[in-house]
């Protein structure tokens, strides 16, 4: 069993950090902490995922369209495709995929 709180405990609101959770052949975990004002640049992901906001808001933009998701919100969207995602506040996400 893995506690989100202990991961993401130590992860500070400084531009964009990024940690891996959870990593095995069937799962991935990302916990992502995102300072107001700064963005996840555009990337695939290799797979469907789903996102996840722990705390603050956030702007995800994908195929053209743009959704603002905070605090308990999530969002499931498809793999291969570019997206980025920028910080309304400080920001706490996983990415779950």
């Amino acid at each position: 069993m893995y506690s989100i709180e202990k991961g993401f405990r130590s992860l500070e609101y400084k531009s964009l950090q990024i940690r891996k959770l959870v990593a095995s052949d069937a799962l991935e975990v990302l916990g992502i902490s995102l300072e107001k004002g700064h963005a996840f640049p555009e990337h695939i992901s290799p797979r469907d995922a789903h996102l996840l906001v722990l705390e603050g808001r956030i702007l995800f933009h994908i195929q053209g369209n743009t959704y603002e998701l905070q605090r308990q919100e999530h969002f499931h969207f498809p793999g291969r495709i570019a997206h980025y995602v920028n910080a309304l506040e400080d920001s706490k996400f996983v990415i779950i995929r």
